[in-house]
C-alpha cells in the first residue's frame, strides 16, 4: 500500500538518545510510517548529527516534531495511541491494529509518566525471558510496527 498519508506513525515520547532518534527516521522512511517526536528530548536537537544518525534517509522520513505532549496531542487528532511498554499484559501480537494508530515508545531511561499510560487507547508488551528488561526502544518498535503493517495494510 503507497499513500502520501502513512497508515500508521511511530511516535517517540521524549527520547533520551539521537541515534535511537536517528535508527527511527531509518525505519519509518524505509517502510512508510510517520514518524512523531514528543520533545523535550534528552539532547539538544542538532540537524546536522540527527541527519548523521539518519544517514541519508532524513529526506524520505514523514518527520513531525511536537513541542510538548499537549501539543502533540492537539496534532493527533481522533487517532489512537498505542502504548509499546514492560508494564502491560497483553502481547503486541493479541492486539488488532488500526490503520492511523500511533504506537508510542518511552524514553529509554524512564518510560513514560502515568498521564501518557493513561491517554493511551491500548498498552502493549513484547514477551520476553524472565529476568531480562527490555529491547532498544527501535528494535521494539520494528517488531511491533511490523505486526501493525502487516494487521492494516494486508487485511483481505
Amino acid at each position: 500500500m503507497t499513500t502520501d498519508i502513512p497508515s500508521l506513525s511511530l511516535a517517540l515520547y521524549q527520547p533520551d538518545i539521537p541515534q535511537n532518534v536517528g535508527a527511527a527516521i531509518r525505519l519509518c522512511a524505509c517502510i512508510g510510517a510517520g514518524l512523531e517526536v514528543i520533545e523535550p528530548c534528552g539532547f539538544p536537537w542538532d540537524e546536522r548529527k540527527i541527519e548523521a544518525a539518519a544517514l541519508d534517509y532524513r529526506a524520505a522520513a514523514a518527520l513531525t516534531r511536537h513541542a510538548s505532549w499537549e501539543k502533540f496531542l492537539i496534532a493527533k487528532g481522533e487517532r489512537r495511541i498505542v502504548l509499546m511498554t514492560t508494564k502491560a499484559a497483553w502481547s503486541y501480537t493479541d492486539f488488532v491494529f488500526a490503520p492511523g494508530d500511533i504506537l508510542m515508545a518511552g524514553r529509554e531511561s524512564a518510560g513514560v509518566p502515568d498521564f501518557v499510560h493513561e491517554a493511551a487507547h491500548g498498552r502493549i508488551m513484547i514477551p520476553m525471558r524472565p529476568g531480562l528488561r527490555s529491547l532498544n526502544v527501535v528494535t521494539a518498535s520494528a517488531m511491533i510496527l511490523g505486526e501493525a503493517l502487516r494487521q492494516v495494510n494486508f487485511v483481505e
